[in-house]
């Protein structure tokens, strides 16, 4: 019997100040643990804070630790920004950093995939293939996902090169501008990966604004439509495919990814219970779960 694709749909982080009282309670005490909490909903989290500095191991084993209840869950982490927007910065010592703080997640089967997120500025130009032709073999021995935001990637060759290297490809949904690379259904290698960025056009490449105002979009149902067959497509030509949220204001991503869920498993499925009073239209798509045991950390 073949096996059916797994589709994993989680949000972008756990750590959110303005997720208190919104999707996690109001006052939670010193014992309550967000990312326990929300692997009970969600089967994977993308990890962000990686991008802005690598874990320790002693961090990436206790996430591992935390996650146990849930035997689907999976990580996915993204590679630290020194090698995508300050390119040529990175040392060997950054290497060895970044490698060793999500070993942990590998050994313990629960890291998916490690995201190579590339700004829009990155294009596709003799310079820069190489650039990332070095970097993949730096990380070689992880599930590597390749995401960038210029369109001049999106061409048959370029697929064709991340498939003989085994590297998947993200298919994103952001603001789009002139040559940004727009939604699609691609995928390059048995891992499958949608990131969903909101579309908050006017602050999305304001310098000045802070990083919660560029995600602060909500999607709507009629959004997020296509997106369920693009998953659908994407799932079909892989084993696993990761669907992540990153429009984190105030618990937007989780919203979302709640109705996704609901709607490409065909059920009402459960949810944090504060939500609720924040975004009443999840009641169509989830339902509260009853106020839970503290969750700990470990």
């Amino acid at each position: 019997m073949t096996k059916k694709p797994l589709i994993r749909v989680g949000p972008a982080g756990w750590s959110y100040k303005d997720w208190e009282g919104v999707v996690y309670p109001q006052k939670p005490g010193p014992r309550f643990d967000p990312l326990e909490y929300l692997s009970r909903f969600f089967d994977t989290i993308e990890i962000n804070s990686s991008f802005y500095r690598s874990p320790t191991a002693k961090t990436a084993k206790s996430w591992a630790n935390r996650v146990a209840g849930n035997s689907q869950f999976n990580f996915t982490a993204k590679l630290h920004r020194i090698f995508t927007h300050e390119r040529g910065k990175a040392t060997d010592a950054d290497e060895k950093e970044f490698r060793e703080g999500i070993e942990p997640l590998a050994v313990a089967n629960r890291l998916g995939a490690v995201l190579l997120q590339f700004p829009w500025s990155f294009k596709n130009t003799d310079d820069e293939r190489a650039y990332l032709l070095k970097l993949l073999d730096k990380f070689k021995e992880y599930p590597l996902v390749l995401e960038v935001r210029h369109t001049s990637w999106n061409n048959p060759q370029i697929l064709d090169w991340l498939e003989e290297r085994s590297v998947g490809i993200c298919n994103v949904d952001q603001p789009l501008f002139s040559k940004s690379i727009k939604p699609a259904a691609l995928t390059t290698s048995p891992i499958g990966y949608v990131r969903l960025h909101g579309r908050n056009y006017k602050d999305w490449f304001r310098e000045s604004a802070p990083r919660d105002d560029r995600y602060n979009y909500l999607y709507t149902l009629d959004e997020l439509d296509p997106w369920i067959t693009r998953i659908k497509e994407v799932a079909k030509q892989t084993h696993d495919t990761y669907v992540v949220t990153n429009n984190h204001f105030r618990g937007q991503a989780v919203v979302n990814a709640l109705e996704i869920k609901s709607t490409l498993e065909e059920r009402i499925v459960p949810a944090p219970g504060p939500l609720f009073e924040t975004y009443p239209r999840l009641e169509d798509s989830a339902t509260a779960e009853s106020q839970p045991e503290t969750p700990t950390l470990f």
